[in-house]
């Protein structure tokens, strides 16, 4: 009888070595959102940094530094520092930021806890969704498959190798010039039917101020449609997991392909999610002292919401990430914080609220990513128990991220505002917060919410119309809209022409263009922070 190959050993996170080179650049990854939301306002993504850092010291010729040759080590390294950039700068001095302008420093710290509460369970969220029919592992999720690509290319070298660099070139080369080489990538990648309400999105946001005179934006159009789209998109998400016997409708998702997440084990998740979130909104109550400042039906109602806002922002934000590469969790954090003002919490309570909400999103959606590029670099789910196991090793090292950049947080956010250096969104929803909401922006959100809420319902659950359109409504970056045609015209036409087949190539040059864009937006960050000090 033939000896069964013996099966693959994924490397061990708690490795010392492994564990001295996650903290490394989980550091590096905080420092470097921090400084650069403060400055910038944005949040770059450090994942390629760290995928070359590891092929830089997987090169040094010492036998120590030989074993992050190993793809599943980049990968993990991959996965801490960029947990750790956008878990500090998005997840943890955002929200600690809000209380601060409102002029409630006594509230930082309250508010630094309960955020770490929330992006703690908000990544356990999606290591208990990810790879389900509601997030699966062959989903898009952009940012995974360039990091997962260039992590082949340096292991592999070759043919590949060369289109990818060839990819990463155009990225930079089109990034330079302003081209939004991101969305020209991501076009070849994700679905058709999303990408193209995405595209409309753009181009209505972009251009409807100049051709038909109407600023969506302060109409919050956008945000209407999103609440509808957002709504429905839930509702859909949990029709998943009940009905066992639905079928996919022809989406990538095919029905033998073994999930790692089945439907009970996923609707038990949501269940314990739903309820950490509701701990965690009893502690940031308790500490903020908000049981002072509202009556205790009020204060339970304030409880309830802002689980219930953090599970949705999440499948919104998730789901955005997951077709897009965007995904807009100030938007969607903002939606949230104007029906908190509807309801009538008072302000303290609602800046806790939209700081609590607003630091799950970008951790679920930076999580898809990282989780993307492991499913791919362990053969796509073929095996199972070593998909699982692998991201469990993913896992720990996003916690090494976030907690070496809540430490970070926690030391240098003094430091920062008393500069005056805060995140630009966080007084955005301090000016909301204090002037209320006019009864004609109560009337927008009600009536466009429909429209957004019938687009998602027709284009189900795999293509995601609704969600899709309303992020591109969020985003002002018409060029962006232009260039996701452009793709999407020439997509179509190779596919035509040549066949899906022709496309393979065409997604390796496509991971290296989001790769191109990632490094040139990086390092352009970092030019532009050392120009304003």
């Amino acid at each position: 009888m033939a000896q069964e190959k013996a099966r693959e050993v994924h490397p061990n996170v708690f490795e010392p070595g492994m564990m001295l080179m996650n903290v490394c650049l989980s550091f590096f990854g905080a420092i470097i959102g921090l400084q650069i939301i403060t400055t910038l306002g944005v949040t770059p993504n450090t994942a390629i940094i760290g995928v070359l850092v590891a092929l830089i010291v997987s090169r040094i010729p010492l036998a120590s530094f030989a074993k992050f040759r190993n793809i599943h080590r980049q990968n993990m390294a991959q996965t801490a520092i960029s947990s750790a950039t956008f878990g500090a700068a998005n997840s943890l001095l955002l929200p600690v930021a809000i209380p601060f302008v409102l002029g409630r420093v006594d509230l930082v710290w309250p508010m630094l806890i309960g955020a770490t509460l929330g992006m703690s369970i908000d990544m356990c969220m999606l290591y208990w969704l990810f790879d389900s029919k509601a997030f699966p592992g062959k989903a898009a999720w952009p940012a995974g498959i360039a990091a997962a690509e260039a992590i082949k290319a340096g292991d592999k070298g070759g043919k590949q190798a060369m289109l990818l660099v060839w990819g990463i070139v155009g990225g930079i080369v089109g990034s330079f010039f302003k081209i939004p080489m991101s969305a020209l990538g991501i076009t070849m990648i994700a679905n058709m039917w999303a990408m193209l309400m995405f595209a409309v999105g753009l181009l209505l946001r972009g251009y409807s101020q100049s051709i038909f005179g109407l600023d969506l934006n302060a109409m919050y159009i956008p945000h209407g449609f999103m609440i509808g789209a957002g709504l429905v998109a839930g509702f859909q998400i949990l029709m998943v997991f009940l009905n066992k016997k639905k079928k996919t409708d022809g989406s990538p998702e095919q029905d033998d392909y073994e999930y790692t997440r089945d439907e009970n084990s996923v609707r038990v998740s949501l269940i314990r999610g739903f309820i950490l979130y509701i701990v965690a909104g009893v502690i940031l109550a308790v500490l903020a002292g908000l049981y002072t400042e509202m009556s205790i039906g009020m204060l339970v109602v304030w409880v309830l919401y802002a689980a219930f806002a953090c599970i949705m922002a999440e499948f919104i934000v998730g789901l955005s990430a997951m077709h897009s590469g965007w995904f807009p969790a100030f938007a969607t954090s903002l939606i949230f914080l104007i029906i908190g003002i509807l309801i009538g919490f008072p302000p303290v309570a609602l800046a806790l609220m939209v700081g609590f909400i607003a630091s799950g999103g970008p951790a679920f959606a930076d999580g898809g990513f990282d989780f993307r590029s492991g499913w791919l670099l362990r053969g796509m789910g073929k095996d199972p128990k070593f998909e699982v196991e692998g991201r469990y090793h993913q896992f720990v090292s996003a916690f090494v991220g976030f907690g070496v950049g809540a430490v970070t947080v926690a030391l240098s956010h003094n430091m920062y505002f008393e500069q005056g250096l805060v995140p630009p969104v966080a007084k955005v929803f301090v000016a909301t917060i204090q002037a209320g909401v006019d009864p004609a922006i109560i009337k927008s959100l009600a009536i466009w919410a429909v429209p957004g809420a019938i687009l998602q319902a027709v284009g189900g659950s795999t293509r995601q119309m609704g969600i899709m359109m309303a992020t591109g409504l969020l985003i002002l970056s018409p060029a962006a809209g232009i260039t996701v045609l452009v793709g999407l015209t020439v997509r179509f036409l190779i596919e035509k022409i040549k066949g899906e087949k022709a496309m393979i190539p065409v997604t390796v040059m496509a991971a290296g263009c989001i790769a191109g864009d990632a490094l040139y937006g990086f390092f352009n960050s970092l030019i532009k922070v050392g120009v304003k000090k």
